[in-house]
C-alpha cells in the first residue's frame, strides 16, 4: 500500500492562522501547493510550485494524480469532504493515499451563527449547480442550508421562492464567516432587495408556507396536476404504489422506459437528492413535457434519452438498480434489453393497461417469474347533485427480482 503523499487541508478565511499545528505541518512539508485563486492569494509566494484549479475542477485529477510520490498539498474551503474538493480527488485517488485535514465547513459555520442544528438542517451545494435543486427540500418547517454560486445566487433564490409561494420563508445571507469582512443579513425571501454580496456566501432558508403555497412532499404520490402532460401519465394512486414496488434507495438507478411525462423518474428522483433517474422516450413533445416537468419539480439532473426501446438502450446508460416499464413492452426485445441490463437483485416494473399488454407480461411472468397485481382505483365525481364512483382504467403490474446466480 503507497504511504500518503496527498494531503487535502480545509483552510478558512483566517488563512494559515488557523490551520491546526499537524496541517501547518503537512502544508510547511509540501513541495507543491494546488488551490483556487482565492485560497492560493491566502498563503505566501515561497518559491515552490503552485498549481491553481481550473474551472472544470475535475480536469485537474490527472494531473494531480501524475505527482503520486510528490508531496502535494491542496488547500480547499472548509471541509474538503462536504461537497468539496476531497471527494472528487477521492473518487480517483485511494484514500490510504491521502490525509485529509478539515477545517468547520460553511454548513458548521452558519449553524454556529445561527443556533441551527446541524444535524436536522438540509444542505444542499449550487456550485455549478442549477438552482432548481433547492425546490424538493421546501417543506413547511425545514431549514436549508445552501452553498451559493456566487453573489448573484441569493437574488434569484428569493425571486425562486417567491415565484413558488415561499416568500414569507426566513432568508439569512452569511458572507465571509470565519474573516474580518463577514457579515449577515437576515430578511424574508418576500423582502429580499438586490443588495450588493460578497461572492463567497451561504444561504439560510426557514421554509415557511404561504396560505396559497402548494406543498409537494417528497414521498410519491404528487398530484396529477403537478406535472404537466399529454393524458400519457401514470395516475397518482398507481404512481405511488409503483413507486413502493421499485424501491428507490440511495445512489440507486432508474431506467423509466416509455416515460411520458416523466412523472415515475421524478419522483424516484424526489424520493432522495442522491437517486438518480433515466427517461427513455421516443415522442418529442413528451420529452419537452419530462424537461418542463424535471425543472418545476426540482429534478434537474434527470437524464432525458430520446429513441425507442430497445435500441436506445444500446446508449451509454448507467447500469440501472431499477427498470420501470410504462411502455412499449409489447415490443420486441424491451423486457430481455431490461432484464439483460439489471445486476442481480435488480427490480423490473411493468404497468400495462391493454390486453396486449397483460398477455405479453403473463407470458415474461411464465418465463422470469415475479408477481401479478390488478391495481382499480375509482375516484369520486359528480352525478348530478351527487357523488359517484367513476373507475379509473385497471392497471396490471408485473414485478420481478433478478435472482442471484444463472436466470
Amino acid at each position: 500500500m503507497a504511504a500518503p503523499w496527498l494531503s487535502v487541508i480545509g483552510i478558512g478565511e483566517d488563512g494559515l492562522d488557523g490551520l491546526s499545528p499537524a496541517a501547518r505541518a503537512l502544508y510547511d512539508g509540501a513541495e507543491i501547493v494546488v488551490g483556487g485563486k482565492r485560497h492560493l492569494a491566502m498563503v505566501p509566494e515561497d518559491g515552490r510550485r503552485r498549481i491553481p484549479w481550473p474551472p472544470q475542477l475535475v480536469a485537474l485529477v490527472p494531473e494531480i494524480e501524475a505527482l503520486r510520490g510528490r508531496r502535494v498539498c491542496v488547500l480547499a474551503s472548509g471541509d474538503p469532504m462536504c461537497f468539496g474538493v476531497g471527494v472528487t480527488l477521492s473518487r480517483r485517488i485511494p484514500i490510504a493515499e491521502m490525509v485529509v485535514l478539515p477545517a468547520p465547513s460553511a454548513f458548521s459555520l452558519a449553524c454556529a451563527r445561527l443556533g441551527w442544528p446541524l444535524a436536522e438542517a438540509r444542505m444542499v451545494t449550487l456550485h455549478g449547480r442549477p438552482l432548481e435543486l433547492v425546490v424538493p427540500h421546501l417543506q413547511p418547517g425545514a431549514k436549508i442550508l445552501v452553498l451559493s454560486a456566487d453573489r448573484t445566487t441569493p437574488a434569484r433564490l428569493a425571486d425562486l421562492l417567491r415565484r413558488t409561494g415561499w416568500g414569507r420563508s426566513g432568508l439569512a445571507v452569511l458572507e465571509r464567516m470565519g474573516g474580518e469582512g463577514e457579515r449577515t443579513t437576515r430578511t424574508t425571501a418576500a423582502e429580499w432587495s438586490d443588495c450588493e454580496v460578497d461572492d463567497l456566501n451561504t444561504i439560510a432558508i426557514d421554509c415557511v408556507a404561504g396560505p396559497e403555497t402548494r406543498v409537494l412532499s417528497a414521498v410519491p404520490g404528487l398530484p396529477d396536476d403537478a406535472f404537466a402532460h399529454d393524458g400519457q401519465l401514470t395516475k397518482r394512486e398507481v404512481r405511488a404504489m409503483t413507486l413502493a414496488t421499485l424501491a428507490p434507495s440511495p445512489g440507486q438507478v432508474l431506467w423509466d422506459v416509455g416515460a411520458g411525462c416523466g412523472s415515475i423518474a421524478i419522483e424516484w428522483m424526489r424520493s432522495d437528492p442522491r437517486c438518480r433517474a433515466v427517461a427513455v422516450e421516443r415522442d418529442d413533445d413528451r420529452l419537452a413535457l419530462i424537461a418542463q416537468n424535471a425543472a418545476a419539480l426540482g429534478t434537474p439532473f434527470l437524464r432525458v434519452v430520446r429513441g425507442e426501446a430497445p435500441g436506445a438502450l444500446a446508449e451509454d446508460l448507467p447500469r440501472p438498480d431499477a427498470v420501470f416499464i410504462g411502455g412499449g413492452i409489447t415490443a420486441e426485445g424491451v423486457v430481455e434489453a431490461c432484464w439483460a441490463a439489471l445486476p442481480p437483485g435488480g427490480r423490473l416494473v411493468a404497468n400495462v393497461v391493454t390486453a396486449e399488454g397483460e398477455a405479453a407480461v403473463i407470458g415474461h411472468r411464465s418465463r422470469l417469474g415475479g408477481s401479478l397485481s390488478r391495481i382499480a382505483v375509482s375516484r369520486a365525481e359528480p352525478v348530478g347533485g351527487y357523488q359517484g364512483w367513476r373507475p379509473l382504467m385497471p392497471v396490471t403490474q408485473w414485478a420481478v427480482t433478478k435472482p442471484w446466480g444463472p436466470a
